[in-house]
């Protein structure tokens, strides 16, 4: 018995090692010949694919094609590959599959083109007898009324991922003429190129409205091919289907070669195509019927997150197409954050002229209110949530160097209507938080870069003229106010309370430049507010400690901002006295609508308050050598028709004094308004309303310019 199990064992071994090639291909020619076959003796044209022997020979054939390639190495070409190459088997059953012969027959050559690229190790895509039929399958990919979406994503998935691995490839599978004299990657590659010239000779290239077609010496891509088949699949209902089309855009527009990238940016409209698909779902978005708060706290999901939900949510048409306009610009951003910089160039310059230039700014120069409103709070968002540096480039471009758009969105920030006023203010808060240098430069530190803010005696021992202004003030110096005297004014350390308390070394009086210590400073903000309508401290809520705290997070937020912007470390020079003008001095229009909106405070909104705040605090806590002199030192000698933000609000102060003068039981009334506005009381028919809640905030605005002093002064002093 041991004997025979021996001899067993051996008979085996030796079936084992014997080469199995013949065996191998006759079998792979047996299993085609049964497909050709069927064709030959059947005589029902009507059976489906499935209830024939075609799928199971076609994947007998696929697994005899993994097996050799196993066995013989990627590097060396089996006999079964060669035939399959030799006899343009993949040519035929692209052919029967275009025929739908017998029905269902396009379904099982996508399977077996997707299985063949996706399980292959060998790069295929690179030979002519493999890369044409590709073409032409897909070609078939997409059409309209097709019942094979999900077989057709995944074979456009499995192309795109060969692609992925084979940069070279991309041409091929784009129908990209080779350019004369450039050099073939494979034995036949002559031949491909030749082939492949001849085969989009004559066809045109599309081109965008505007642009000349491409001439004679440039490659050609079909009209037909990969791109707009991925665009058509990435709008199907199908949620599997769609996201197999996105995966497969950001596969190729994610490909590490950077001649690839000048491939998708000059020879292909992938940017039009791109770019069009947003401007078309923005059309759809219904003016009418979007909530303009909604929009603007649009959050941020991922533009995968709609495939994820099994069921899709029950939400409201309006926020249908909230939710497909917000995914595919988040698929552009992730995109273009991928891409290539030359392509992600392109990318974006090619939603600047298709969407914001055709589509959005005729939004935000309209005269109807709503459509005003609804832009901007769109915009808003879309600046909150971009992420790539090339989209935000073309933002940044569109809204703040397009001159007459600037100035009309600037402008918004003081609109008659209170809602386009904080959506305006709202995207310029946005704007402050986006990692761009211009955006600063832009709207502030342009206007102030020559310090003509000073007087002609900044630097000497003369007292500053008094403040004028042609619209905001007339010509009394607030100094000489009795509520402005010098005893409020003190620079003594007590009136800093914890933690606002800086040593004893720090609180010394201004100096004869202008120039307070920082307990000067902190002590100037917080003694701003009289103490007959201060408030907060009688709910005993809101401690410094809260607003040091929210004050160091957000100047830290800023300074990581900034950091690498390169900003100087100290002030320019001030301009001489010999040189200097004392009325060519503008802040420019964001700070101008800025001050002029904060003069109005005790007569607007209580939420515009807010925003404008908002806003002015963030300016405030940038580290910025002249931000800081401008913004935060309230002891600069001011030229005629300067203004800083100090003044502004020593002016708002003395407007509030008279107006408290006519008010009964003003601390209890105000107690009522800070109550009501913590939902602590419910009585809404507070007389002065809106003047109550003006001064809370103004209040609280002045506690927190006093911490982003308290937390930015030390540190410039160190």
């Amino acid at each position: 018995m041991e004997t025979f199990n021996k001899l067993t064992s051996m008979l085996l071994q030796a079936l084992e090692t014997r080469e199995p090639t013949v065996d191998l291909l006759e079998s792979f020619v047996d299993h085609w010949k049964s497909v050709t076959n069927y064709y030959i003796v059947t005589t029902d044209d009507n059976r489906p694919v499935k209830q024939t022997d075609i799928p199971w020979h076609l994947k007998q054939m696929l697994d005899i094609l993994i097996y050799e390639e196993k066995q013989q190495g990627v590097e060396q070409t089996g006999p079964c590959i060669e035939y399959l190459l030799q006899h343009k088997l993949l040519e035929t059953l692209c052919t029967l599959g275009k025929a739908q012969y017998p029905p269902g027959m396009v379904q099982q050559v996508l399977v077996f083109f997707t299985k063949l690229l996706a399980q292959m190790q060998k790069c295929l895509l690179e030979l002519v007898s493999v890369y044409r039929p590709v073409q032409k399958l897909i070609r078939l990919c997409a059409l309209p009324g097709s019942k094979t979406e999900k077989e057709e994503a995944q074979f456009l998935l499995a192309v795109c991922s060969r692609v992925k691995q084979h940069p070279h490839t991309l041409r091929y599978v784009l129908e990209i003429q080779e350019l004369p004299g450039s050099k073939t990657l494979v034995s036949d590659q002559s031949q491909a190129c030749t082939e492949a010239s001849d085969h989009t000779k004559g066809i045109k290239q599309q081109t965008p409205s505007g642009q000349s077609e491409s001439s004679s010496s440039n490659p050609v891509q079909s009209d037909f091919g990969l791109l707009l088949a991925l665009m058509q699949l990435t709008k199907s209902q199908r949620a599997s289907v769609s996201l197999k089309a996105h995966e497969s855009l950001l596969l190729l527009c994610s490909l590490e070669s950077e001649s690839s990238g000048e491939i998708l940016c000059n020879q292909t409209q992938l940017g039009e195509l791109l770019a069009g698909r947003l401007q078309e779902l923005y059309s759809m978005l219904p003016v009418e019927g979007l909530d303009p708060g909604e929009v603007r706290s649009w959050p941020q999901t991922a533009w995968s997150s709609q495939f994820s939900s099994p069921e899709p949510k029950s939400t409201s048409p309006a926020s249908d197409h909230m939710t497909h306009f917000f995914s595919w610009l988040d698929f552009l951003d992730q995109l273009m954050r991928e891409a290539p910089q030359v392509l992600a160039l392109k990318l974006s310059q090619c939603v600047h002229q298709l969407w914001l230039l055709e589509s959005v700014q005729p939004q935000l120069q309209h005269t109807c209110e709503p459509v005003v409103l609804v832009s901007i709070s769109l915009l808003c968002a879309i600046v909150r949530l971009v992420q790539s540096s090339s989209l935000l480039n073309q933002l940044v471009h569109f809204l703040l160097r397009t001159h007459p758009l600037t100035k009309l969105l600037l402008q918004r920030c003081d609109h008659i209507s209170d809602q386009i006023s904080m959506a305006s203010l709202c995207l310029v808060e946005e704007l402050l938080q986006k990692p761009h240098r211009d955006i600063l430069d832009i709207l502030v530190l342009n206007f102030l870069q020559g310090r003509s803010y000073l007087s002609s005696s900044a630097t000497g021992v003369e007292e500053r003229p008094p403040e004028s202004n042609e619209t905001n003030y007339d010509s009394d110096d607030l100094e000489e106010d009795p509520f402005f005297s010098d005893s409020l004014m003190s620079s003594d350390s007590q009136l800093l309370p914890p933690p606002f308390s800086l040593s004893s070394s720090s609180s010394t009086p201004p100096s004869p430049t202008g120039l307070g210590s920082a307990a000067d400073i902190v002590n100037s903000f917080l003694c701003l507010v009289p103490v007959q309508v201060r408030s907060a401290q009688l709910l005993q809520e809101g401690g410094y400690e809260s607003y040091v705290h929210d004050a160091h997070t957000l100047v830290t937020e800023c300074q990581s901002l900034s950091q690498s912007w390169d900003w100087p470390l100290s002030l320019p020079p001030a301009p001489s006295s010999s040189s200097h003008e004392v009325d060519d001095f503008f802040e420019g229009h964001l700070l101008k609508v800025l001050f002029d909106r904060l003069g109005r405070m005790l007569e607007q909104p209580y939420e515009l308050n807010l925003q404008l705040t908002a806003v002015l605090s963030r300016l405030s806590a940038f580290n910025h050598p002249l931000l800081q002199e401008y913004l935060l030192n309230p002891y600069i000698h001011l030229s005629h028709y300067s203004r800083s933000l100090f003044s502004v609000l020593i002016r708002l102060m003395g407007e509030l004094m008279q107006r408290i003068q006519l008010i009964s039981n003003l601390t209890d009334r105000l107690l009522n308004a800070r109550r009501h506005l913590l939902g602590l009381d419910q009585n809404t028919g507070l007389e002065h309303l809106t003047l109550f809640r003006g001064i809370i905030v103004l209040e609280e605005f002045c506690k927190e310019l006093a911490a982003i002093a308290f937390v930015k002064v030390p540190l410039e002093q160190q």
